[in-house]
């Protein structure tokens, strides 16, 4: 995967109520040609982990120590060498916020949250499009 290249193919909106790894199984792209999916330790569950390797995805998730288990050294380095690659692509989404000044949407009701998320991207993707063309 290229991630300079990166851009928002695809968001999803829930209300704030309903956590991110909810949503994880409608975020995958079945189109997407790399089958490593990456994402931090809250997306991290027996159910997760059962529906990638049902779908033949490899699963690049961050292994999360608990009250009397730390991460032994071996999961530690794996958690290193996962954050690289989830890194850079979690910061040009992160330039996308900084860009855009404010996380918090304000809306009322969750149609106009998705339209204000999806323009936020969409106008993401024409300022990245134009950064990288004007490197090409």
């Amino acid at each position: 995967m290229d991630v300079k290249h990166t851009l928002a193919r695809d968001y999803s909106v829930t209300a704030a109520s309903i956590h991110d790894s909810e949503v994880f199984e409608e975020l995958l792209d079945a189109a997407n040609t790399s089958r490593d999916v990456y994402a931090d330790s809250a997306y991290r569950s027996k159910d997760s982990l059962e529906f990638l390797e049902s779908h033949g995805d490899r699963e690049r998730l961050q292994r999360k120590g608990r009250r009397n288990r730390a991460l032994t050294a071996w999961e530690r380095r794996g958690n290193r060498t996962r954050s690289k690659v989830r890194s850079r692509v979690e910061h040009v989404f992160g330039l996308q916020v900084q860009k855009a000044g404010n996380l918090i949407v304000r809306t009322v009701g969750i149609i106009m949250a998705k339209v204000k998320i999806g323009l936020r991207n969409l106008v993401f993707n024409i300022d990245r499009f134009a950064s990288l063309a004007a490197k090409a």
